[in-house]
């Protein structure tokens, strides 16, 4: 069966929308690390906000290995409606996220990507089909902006399977999801 990857860029108090904001310095370790992750990967699931967001902004950029890799690979997009954007090789999924993801994980392939797409991250967690966390941790505190995990959320396990500080200070943290 496929494995679910849920990729992030966090603050270190736990913010994950606009990395930009708490994401100062990239390193080489990190490009490695990205690198590895998506090397795994030969389909990714997004949310309609983030896709939104990247769908104009991708297509151009030349920002490697992920501008090869996110312009080339199948993606899944959960809305109701069309995109106003196109973006080749999307596939617009109407169906509930869980369904789908539960049928796709049993199909062929390697492993399944969720980059950004902090909403569809949380519903697919709380369904218990993301298989492992891929995080890194930015040190910075941030203080204000929408968090991966939320208050309410239902309780997870984690295994740390790795560990790895960066040049620029940066944590790059795997965990396995315990179910």
């Amino acid at each position: 069966m496929r494995k679910v990857v849920l990729y992030a860029l966090l603050s270190a108090d736990g913010v994950a929308e606009s990395p930009d904001r708490y994401v100062f310095d990239w390193d080489e370790a990190m490009d490695a690390n990205l690198a590895r992750v998506i090397g795994t990967q030969d389909a990714v699931l997004l949310g309609r906000r983030t896709y939104d967001e990247w769908a104009p902004h991708w297509p151009t950029a030349d920002v490697q290995p992920f501008a090869d890799f996110i312009n080339s690979v199948p993606k899944y997009v959960f809305t109701a409606t069309e995109p106003d954007v196109p973006w080749p090789g999307t596939t617009v999924v109407e169906t509930p996220a869980e369904r789908f993801v539960r049928n796709l994980k049993t199909q062929p392939g390697a492993d399944i990507g969720i980059h950004g797409s902090i909403q569809l991250a949380r519903t697919l967690l709380a369904a218990d089909l993301v298989d492992e966390l891929q995080l890194v941790i930015s040190p910075t505190l941030l203080g204000v902006g929408r968090k991966l995990f939320a208050d309410g959320d239902p309780t997870r396990r984690l295994t740390l399977t790795q560990v790895k500080g960066t040049p620029s200070g940066a944590v790059l943290a795997t965990y396995g999801v315990r179910t």
